[in-house]
C-alpha cells in the first residue's frame, strides 16, 4: 500500500517561508502585538499603550517582525507606523483566536 500524497505545501521554499513566519510570531509579546494591530496600523507609542510594556521592548520585537517581513512600516514626520504586511498572517491570527480563545469573527 502506497502512502497518500499530500500537497498542502508543494515547494520547499514555501515550507521555509511558512516556518520563518511562524517562528517570528511564536512569542507571546509578538503575537500580542499582531493581535493589537489586526487590520489597522499603529505607532510604537500606541502599541506600547495597549500592550503595556516598555517602548524599548516593543521596539525590539517590532524590529524582529519587520526583519522577517511580517510587518511593514510607514514614516510620518518623527513617528513610525506599523501594519501587518501580509493578509495570510491576519488569517492566521483570526484562526488562532477562534481555536485557542473561543473568539469567532462571524
Amino acid at each position: 500500500m502506497q502512502p497518500p500524497e499530500f500537497s498542502l505545501i508543494e515547494k520547499q521554499e514555501h515550507i521555509e517561508t511558512a516556518a520563518r513566519a511562524l517562528k517570528s510570531i511564536a512569542h507571546p509579546l509578538r503575537l500580542k502585538i499582531l493581535c493589537v494591530l489586526g487590520e489597522q496600523e499603529a505607532s510604537v507609542q500606541e502599541i506600547v499603550d495597549v500592550v503595556g510594556t516598555s517602548q524599548s521592548n516593543i521596539s525590539q520585537h517590532l524590529a524582529i517582525l519587520r526583519e522577517k517581513g511580517v510587518l511593514l512600516t510607514r514614516k510620518e514626520a518623527n513617528r513610525v507606523f506599523y501594519r501587518v504586511g501580509d493578509g495570510r498572517i491576519l488569517q492566521l491570527i483570526v484562526m488562532m483566536r477562534e481555536v485557542f480563545c473561543g473568539v469567532s469573527q462571524h
